[in-house]
C-alpha cells in the first residue's frame, strides 16, 4: 500500500509494515521537549500518581524559555521545578539559564533532531522540526507525562494533504510569507488533524532555517503536523548540527500515496504579506496595508528568531533608525553571539533597537514587550489571537523580519521592498 512519509514514520514508531489515516497506533517516542511552562505540571502529575521514573534520561531535552530570565516570582519557581527534576532524573540534555534558547530553535541548533523519528513536545509550535523530515507535534500537559514515563503516545494517524509551493520566491519576499499566503488560503481550521506535507521547487532554495519557518505554523492552520521531506539542505544543515550518533532513516511519500487535498500556491506571484489581527489567516497583502501606524516592532520568536532573521532584519536597519519601540530577540545564545559577532548588534543598536537575551517573553504575552491598549505591534511570531501580546484591546500584526524592519523604520506598515537594491 502507498504511504505518504507522515504514514511511514508513525509505521515505524507504531512497529507495524503499514498504517492508514484515521487509525489508532501506539507510537514509541524518539524525542520529548519540555520547557518551563507545560512541564512542571506534568512532573506534579508524575508525583502524584507515584511514578518516579523516565523513560530515557538521553532522550528528554529540557530548557526554560517562555519566562526565562524569570520575569517574576511564579516564573522563578516553575524554573525551580524544572532544575531540580532535570538534576534528579539525570537528564543529560538540559539547558540552563544561560545555555537556554528559544525550544524551536534550540533544539534543531543543539543537534537533537533526525529525520524519520517522532518527535513530541509539551508546545504547539513543535510541529517545527518536521522541517527535517520528522513528525513532530505538539502535546499537553497530560500527555507529556505519559511520554515521559513511558516513552510512547497513542496517535491517530493524520490524513495528510499536500501544499505545492510553486515557481520561486521573488525578491523581499520570504517563507514567513509563503506560510501566511497557505494559511490565507486553508483558513485556521482548514488543516485540522491533517499531516501538512510541503513540496514544490519554491522549497529548492530556502534554506533550512526558512524552511523551519514554515513548518512552524502548521499548526496555524489547526495541522496535526507540517512536513517537508529530506534532500541537500536538509543533509548540510544536519552535517553541520547533529551531535553523536549521525545516523537516520529518511523516508519519502510514495508517488502514488494518497492525499485528502491538495492546495497550490504560486510563490512567483507573491508580495510581502500581513496577517492582520486577530488571526493567522487574515493575510493581505502589503499593497492593501501598508500605512497603518505601529507603535512597536518585534524582531524574534520560534519562527523568526534564527541568525538568518536576524540579517535579514539587519540589512534593512543599517545605516537608519528607527520609528517606533523596536526590540530584537535572538532565539538562542548561540544565535545571539554569532549575531554579535557578525556585527548585528551594532547596527541594531544604532538604530535604536533593544537587543534581549533568548527569551519566548512578549510573544506569548508573557514580558519584553508586552502591549498597552490601543497599541499595535509588527511582529515576526506566530499568533496575533485577541491579547496575544497584552491588552486585550492591543493589536499583533504578523509579518516577515524584512516587513518588521522597514515597518520600524517608517513607523507604519511598509513594503520592504523599497529598502532592498
Amino acid at each position: 500500500m502507498a504511504m505518504t512519509i507522515t504514514q511511514k514514520i508513525l509505521a515505524r514508531a507504531a512497529g507495524k509494515e503499514k498504517v492508514v489515516p484515521g487509525e489508532l497506533i501506539n507510537a514509541a517516542i524518539d524525542v520529548v521537549m519540555c520547557h518551563d511552562v507545560t512541564t512542571p505540571p506534568a512532573i506534579s502529575m508524575l508525583k502524584a500518581h507515584g511514578i518516579d521514573k523516565v523513560f530515557d534520561p538521553e532522550k528528554i531535552i529540557v530548557t526554560p524559555d517562555h519566562f526565562q530570565p524569570a520575569k517574576d516570582i511564579k516564573s522563578a519557581e516553575l524554573h525551580k521545578r524544572l532544575d531540580d527534576w532535570a538534576k534528579e532524573k539525570g537528564i543529560k540534555y538540559y539547558y540552563p539559564v544561560g545555555r537556554a534558547g528559544v525550544c524551536h530553535a534550540l533544539l534543531p541548533e543543539q543537534g537533537h533532531i533526525r529525520p524519520g523519528e517522532v518527535i513530541v513536545g509539551g508546545d504547539s509550535h513543535t510541529c517545527t522540526y518536521g522541517a527535517f523530515a520528522a513528525f513532530s507535534t505538539g502535546i499537553g500537559s497530560t500527555d507529556l507525562a505519559a511520554a515521559i514515563a513511558t516513552g510512547q503516545l497513542w496517535f491517530k494517524v493524520p490524513a495528510s494533504m499536500k501544499i505545492v509551493l510553486k515557481g520561486s520566491i521573488p525578491a523581499g519576499v520570504y517563507s514567513k510569507d509563503v506560510i501566511l499566503a497557505v494559511i490565507k488560503e486553508t483558513g485556521v481550521d482548514g488543516a485540522l488533524y491533517k499531516a501538512m506535507e510541503f513540496v514544490g521547487p519554491a522549497l529548492k532554495n530556502m534554506s533550512a532555517e526558512a524552511r523551519m519557518t514554515i513548518t512552524n505554523m502548521a499548526i496555524e492552520a489547526g495541522g496535526k503536523n507540517g512536513i517537508i521531506g529530506f534532500d541537500k539542505t536538509t543533509k548540510k544543515y544536519l552535517d553541520e548540527h547533529l551531535k553523536g550518533d549521525a545516523e537516520y532513516t529518511v523516508y519519502e511519500s510514495d508517488a502514488d500515496a494518497e492525499y485528502e487535498s491538495v492546495v497550490e500556491i504560486d510563490c512567483s506571484r507573491l508580495e510581502p504579506i500581513v496577517a492582520l489581527p486577530h488571526l493567522p489567516s487574515n493575510g493581505k497583502p502589503i499593497s492593501q496595508c501598508a500605512g497603518i501606524k505601529m507603535e512597536q516592532a518585534y524582531i524574534g520568536s520560534c519562527t523568526n528568531g534564527r541568525i538568518e532573521d536576524l540579517r535579514i532584519a539587519a540589512g534593512i536597519l543599517k545605516g537608519r533608525k528607527v520609528a517606533i519601540r523596536t526590540i530584537v530577540v535572538p532565539a538562542t545564545p548561540a544565535i545571539w553571539k554569532q549575531a554579535m559577532d557578525e556585527g548585528l548588534f551594532e547596527i541594531f543598536y544604532e538604530a535604536g533597537c533593544v537587543i534581549s537575551a533568548p527569551t519566548c517573553g512578549a510573544c506569548l504575552g508573557g514580558f519584553m514587550g508586552i502591549l498597552a491598549e490601543g497599541q499595535k505591534c509588527v511582529s515576526t511570531t506566530n499568533r496575533n489571537f485577541v491579547g496575544r501580546m497584552g491588552h486585550p484591546r492591543s493589536e499583533v500584526y504578523l509579518v516577515s523580519p524584512a516587513t518588521a524592519a522597514a515597518s520600524a523604520v517608517e513607523g507604519k506598515i511598509t513594503d520592504p521592498r523599497t529598502y532592498i537594491v
